[in-house]
């Protein structure tokens, strides 16, 4: 009995040995095509939000970790593009903490000079059928951002058509457009202050 418990006992040993050492090399094996997989992913989301010809380097490799009010709480990516390594404008992880329904997400392309590139939302709690029309997929208008300039922090023109401003709020919803839109004007200032920051950022991996 004790003999044939031992065989079992080894047998079982070998079996588990041989289960967790597959499941490292699967998981070795996957790592590199799940990061390559999330790069691009990464990738094809700035495109959206800063013309791909506007410069010359790799922006995940130009990655800068910021805290700063006017991108909202907490730490925030800034991956700077530039062009043939000059500094030219920044993709921006920035938060709308100010939404309907609780804080909003949001990646903003601009250049140094106070012009909105791209916005995008990365994530919403807002209500579906009102709200939630800040996404692409439900409108377009998160894309009238493309080009307009903000003109200082007393811009009136950077505003819903509510408060003043050029930006459409929403049929019974003003709450969430008002919110990314003075976002996305916080995010765009900051952004100019950028070139002078630089050299004193930490990096992603630091």
């Amino acid at each position: 009995m004790l003999k044939t418990m031992r065989k079992h006992g080894v047998t079982l040993a070998l079996f588990a040995a041989g289960s967790t050492g597959l499941t490292a090399a699967i998981d070795q094996m996957t790592k590199t095509t799940i990061a390559d997989q999330a790069a691009l992913q990464q990738k094809a989301l700035f495109d959206q939000v800063i013309p791909g010809d506007s410069y010359n380097n790799s922006l995940q490799q130009s990655c800068f970790l910021v805290s700063d009010p006017a991108l909202g709480k907490g730490q925030h990516h800034v991956w700077i593009a530039k062009k043939d390594d000059k500094p030219v404008a920044a993709v921006l992880e920035a938060t709308a903490p100010d939404g309907y329904s609780g804080a909003i997400q949001l990646l903003v392309g601009a250049d140094f000079s106070g012009t909105v590139l791209g916005v995008r939302v990365t994530e919403h709690h807002e209500t579906p059928g009102l709200g939630d029309k800040i996404e692409l997929r439900i409108s377009d208008w998160i894309t009238h951002f493309t080009g307009k300039r903000i003109d200082g922090a007393t811009d009136g023109h950077f505003a819903v058509k509510k408060d003043g401003g050029d930006f459409d709020q929403f049929t019974g919803a003003t709450i969430t457009p008002r919110a990314v839109v003075n976002a996305v004007k916080r995010t765009g200032l900051y952004a100019m202050t950028l070139p002078e920051q630089l050299s004193r950022l930490p990096g992603c991996g630091e």
